[in-house]
């Protein structure tokens, strides 16, 4: 087994100064083409710089690639409606081919609460709503009927094959989550071994089998060698996934990052 390793759509950036926005069309292909495993998109309504609508962005990276994976980094399911959230989610999985993963957490407080004022949305109960759009989201999804919290029964149509759902955050309240209902675990920038030590309180928590970790901006030696060695250490740790941070130039870091697949191989 090999470490995945994705990037970043060129749709947003942590730094105000620096906004990244780039060609989601060119951007895509362009990784789909030097061999990476996959694109993935931020998400929030109003954040720190400007930002691009994830499904929309997913949506148009789907639609210009054939292989690679398209996934949300991560969806803030708290901002939507439950049965909305699942029907992009859904509509995604059948206009991709079935190349969707959904990340999914409850935001950075590094983005204020503006934009949960702005969606009607309580900042304090943002993780109490993501447990609750989580206990119904993959039946919606699939179209099964689904009772919602308010009594009504909905049914999507058509209904999808429910990605997978990769939990983020480093929380108790999160690892609890990402225990109960994720099909994976995310975050941000750790070292080995510390997503080892997370993974197993993680996976002290549940008896299906272990989860797997993403991990997002790891730390990687800008020497590809180096960095392919400590990818070892990152799966040995239990990591499938890395999702490489954007540096401004999206075309620059596409091609390193397909440099360090390709010491992989």
């Amino acid at each position: 087994m090999t470490v995945e390793i994705g990037v970043i759509l060129p749709t947003s950036t942590p730094d105000p100064g620096q906004p990244i926005l780039g060609d989601v069309r060119d951007s895509a292909r362009f990784a789909e083409e030097v061999g990476l495993d996959s694109v993935w998109s931020t998400d929030h309504l109003i954040a720190s710089a400007p930002m691009l609508e994830s499904s929309v962005v997913l949506a148009t990276a789907a639609a210009v690639t054939e292989r690679i994976t398209v996934g949300f980094n991560v969806m803030l399911l708290a901002l939507r409606p439950v049965a909305w959230a699942a029907k992009q989610v859904n509509t995604l999985q059948f206009v991709s081919g079935n190349r969707l993963v959904l990340g999914v957490g409850t935001g950075n407080p590094a983005h204020g609460d503006i934009g949960w004022r702005a969606a009607g949305v309580s900042f304090a109960d943002r993780g109490r709503l993501t447990d609750e759009a989580l206990a119904v989201l993959p039946d919606l999804i699939a179209g099964k009927p689904t009772i919602l919290d308010d009594g009504v029964e909905a049914t999507l149509s058509p209904g999808s094959e429910v990605p997978p759902i990769v939990v983020a955050g480093n929380g108790k309240a999160a690892f609890r989550r990402a225990a109960r209902y994720g099909d994976g675990w995310a975050t941000i920038a750790m070292s080995p071994n510390e997503v080892k030590a997370s993974l197993e309180q993680i996976n002290q928590q549940h008896d299906r089998p272990a989860l797997k970790a993403t991990v997002v901006a790891p730390q990687l030696d800008t020497d590809p060698q180096r960095a392919a060695e400590q990818l070892t250490a990152y799966e040995e740790a239990g990591t499938a996934r890395v999702i490489l941070p954007p540096s401004g130039d999206w075309r620059r870091d596409y091609e390193n990052a397909a440099r360090l697949r390709a010491t992989q191989s």
